[in-house]
């Protein structure tokens, strides 16, 4: 009974870690998204001439 409970636990415990590890790595890659995404309106509003007041 304790290896089966061992079994359970190690399984469970290396999938919460890769789990979490997809995870960020579609966090930072969204991240990075929505910052181009800032970057390009900057952009655009300075090339056509937006008055920021």
């Amino acid at each position: 009974m304790l290896l089966v409970k061992e079994i359970y636990l190690e399984a469970f415990r290396d999938w919460t870690y890769r789990l979490l590890k997809k995870y960020f790595k579609a966090y930072t890659w969204f991240c990075f998204a929505l910052l181009l995404v800032v970057i390009y309106a900057f952009v655009y509003r300075l090339s056509t001439g937006f008055a920021f007041v």
